[in-house]
């Protein structure tokens, strides 16, 4: 423990009679001193000791470097000696491996020829008993060394093919006496190799193959491989999924038994392509290809599909240097005499499925379709229509049918989804956006002219003139419909239609036809929405001539009032409210608040208009205050802060019906009044049954 000097007295003075640390004891400072002091002392003669033990250890701890210093310094001297005994040594070993490696280069400058002489003298020993006609060495005789004898034919028959013309004639008539040796040595190993393989015996196959590859028969060898391969793989009725399987399984083993296991595994590949897939492909499209073009489309989708996933896989494979550009080739072979006239059976196909959708749907309403004309008399008709919004030709009574149907929609995009996925998969990519193109025209053909803008005309058809009375107005369940199934084909158009065509000069085409069919589209639609708000307020005349009487505003007698607002107001509210839900429900966005503000201002003027026909008495004025009071909270459900706003001065105008005619110019310089025109203020207070009197003629002017 670290030495504390006041904790140290603290303890002596405890320890100490009489040091005053105990309880009890009487402090005795002599006898402490005296304690001190000979503790001093003790202390004294302790640091004396210890000193004359630190300088002995000293001495010795120097004594010991010394000599230290003096082994380490022998050290060093032995290993400069053994140092140099190893350089000597180095040098000498350096010098023997030279002479090693010199007398090594003269032993094999000997030896080499001598083995090329053994060699040249044993081929001549087997071209002498070619010579002699009877092959009498083992290696020739003993069907084991088969691979001994393969060598040596080899080479005799490299020979035969350096020597001079004359005398490989005379090598040949040798040769003759003993025929086909040659072509008989390489059937054996064939037929070791196939012996081997259908054991398994790898080591074996490699060793034939080995040998063979120096044959003219080493690819009939490679074709005997592929064949056996083959033999039982393709036994499920999947055989993409063969193929696959097949290729992995050889890939591991080519590379065990031949020196290029690349080139054999893409030969396997293009047998299994040339072979069992253009075999497969053709069986499966020939046979609905005249007769059934939908069939057709789907089997040669799923057939290119599978084929292309199938390269991918075998891409994992080593096959050569461009292995992209093989297997493209090998698909683009047995797919090229179907691709060539692909999109014509496409849109073919495509054209009579979509007629047949449609007619079907008229068929189940029990509907003769109408032609819409073109040219000449339409035309005019058409833009008379537009300008004037009148309706040309007799009403058509729809029966609330819209002829619109989302099942009709789903089965058209839904073909024409089918029809882009075909076109994306079996498309050149030079043809792709001009295929596109095609198919997205066809879509506009039946979806958008057919049957939108088929319907839209029908719709305005079947829209009633504004006096007709009690009419059914079903028009905007058509926008409804209409808007419906625009979203469904804009959305196709993003999803599948543009990542075909976004980069290409197609895309600006695309988009010049949907902005086109589109504006057609809302010009029907604006035409039959205005002429259904016009059929509205018609309705709306009618309730109102129909319910209202001149005796509601000034009524015989002005104490026995007991309803809050007429019949006709009632009516007519309820009537609005209907409208305004139907439009809501109709509608969305921007286009909702669009066509409640159009109804609510001609609600509006309605109203205003119908206010004007009547004389008011006190009470009757009251009546109407009460009337357009309702109004106004019918107005309240358009949402409308503009068509509130019309209400609510028309409120404010009715109050002049009843106003006291010394407050009539404060009234009309009110907040609500004061920027109306003059002439409107004094229209209503002229509706007053007593405007006449003096008194109110003098107080409004």
């Amino acid at each position: 423990e670290p030495f504390v000097a006041d904790e140290y007295i603290e303890r002596l003075a405890w320890r100490t009679p009489g040091g005053g640390s105990r309880g009890g004891e009487a402090f005795d400072p002599k006898r402490l001193l005296e304690e001190f002091v000979n503790h001093i002392q003790e202390l004294q003669v302790m640091d004396e000791r210890i000193q004359r033990k630190v300088e002995k250890l000293e001495q010795q701890c120097q004594k010991e470097a010394k000599e230290f210093a003096k082994k380490v310094q022998e050290l060093q001297k032995s290993n400069q000696v053994a140092f140099q005994h190893f350089q000597e040594l180095d040098e000498h070993i350096s010098y023997v491996a030279t002479k090693v490696c010199h007398l090594g280069d003269q032993l094999e400058g000997v030896n080499t020829p001598r083995q090329r002489a053994v060699e040249a003298q044993k081929l001549m020993k087997y071209f002498n008993e070619f010579l002699d006609g009877e092959l009498k060495s083992d290696v020739f005789t003993n069907s084991e060394k088969i691979k001994e004898a393969a060598d040596i034919i080899q080479k005799l028959h490299l020979i035969a093919q350096e020597l001079p013309f004359d005398r490989l004639m005379d090598f040949c008539c040798y040769l003759l006496s003993f025929p086909g040796k040659y072509h008989d040595l390489e059937c054996q190993l064939i037929q070791e190799f196939t012996g081997a393989q259908r054991r398994g015996e790898i080591s074996r196959m490699r060793e034939v193959a080995a040998v063979l590859l120096h044959f003219k028969g080493y690819s009939h060898c490679v074709d005997v491989y592929i064949k056996q391969c083959q033999e039982g793989a393709f036994l499920r009725n999947d055989i993409f999924e063969d193929a696959a399987i097949l290729c992995q399984r050889v890939n591991k083993q080519v590379g065990e038994v031949f020196s290029n296991p690349e080139t054999v595994l893409a030969k396997l590949i293009q047998n299994i392509f040339e072979v069992k897939l253009q075999s497969y492909v053709k069986d499966q499209l020939e046979e609905h290809r005249k007769s059934d073009a939908e069939q057709y489309l789907k089997n040669l989708y799923d057939l290119y599909t599978r084929t292309t996933n199938l390269s991918s896989k075998l891409m994992e494979f080593n096959l050569g240097t461009d292995k992209q550009t093989f297997l493209s080739k090998l698909i683009k072979s047995i797919f090229i005499s179907y691709l060539e006239n692909y999109i014509e059976v496409e849109i073919g196909y495509l054209k009579s499925r979509s007629a047949m959708i449609l007619q079907r749907y008229y068929d189940s309403k029990n509907h003769q379709k109408r032609s819409i004309g073109t040219g000449g008399i339409q035309d005019l008709k058409e833009r008379i229509r537009q300008r004037t919004n009148l309706p040309l030709g007799p009403s058509i009574d729809t029966h609330g049918e819209t002829f619109l149907s989302q099942e009709v929609v789903v089965n058209l995009l839904q073909e024409t989804k089918q029809a882009f996925e075909r076109c994306h998969r079996l498309s050149d990519p030079s043809d792709l956006p001009k295929n596109a193109f095609r198919i997205f025209s066809m879509l506009v053909e039946f979806l958008c002219t057919e049957h939108i803008d088929y319907a839209l005309e029908t719709g305005l058809a079947g829209i009633p003139s504004s006096d007709s009375k009690n009419a059914n107005l079903y028009f905007l369940d058509v926008v409804h419909q209409a808007n419906t199934i625009f979203h469904l084909f804009d959305k196709q158009f993003n999803d599948h239609l543009m990542p075909l065509i976004s980069s290409s000069p197609k895309l600006s085409e695309c988009l010049q036809k949907k902005k086109d069919i589109i504006e057609q589209m809302e010009v029907k639609l604006d035409m039959g929405i205005d002429r259904t708000l016009n059929c509205m307020i018609g309705q709306m005349k009618h309730i109102l001539a129909a319910e209202q009487k001149k005796t509601d505003f000034k009524p015989e007698d002005e104490n026995n009032v007991l309803i809050q607002y007429t019949n006709a107001c009632v009516k007519v509210c309820g009537y609005v409210r209907k409208q305004v839900e139907k439009i809501r429900n109709s509608m969305d966005g921007k286009n909702v608040d669009t066509v409640l503000m159009e109804l609510g201002v001609r609600f509006h003027r309605l109203i205003y208009e119908h206010l004007q026909q009547y004389s008011y008495s006190c009470m009757g004025g009251m009546l109407a205050i009460c009337d357009v009071a309702e109004y106004r909270k019918c107005a309240k459900d358009f949402k409308i802060a503009l068509v509130l706003q019309l209400f609510d001065t028309l409120h404010a105008l009715c109050n002049l019906l009843v106003v006291a005619p010394d407050n009539l110019k404060q009234v009309c310089s009110g907040e609500q009044l004061a920027n109306l025109d003059k002439n409107i203020l004094h229209s209503f207070v002229q509706l007053r049954v007593d405007y006449r009197s003096a008194r109110l003629a003098r107080h409004f002017s």
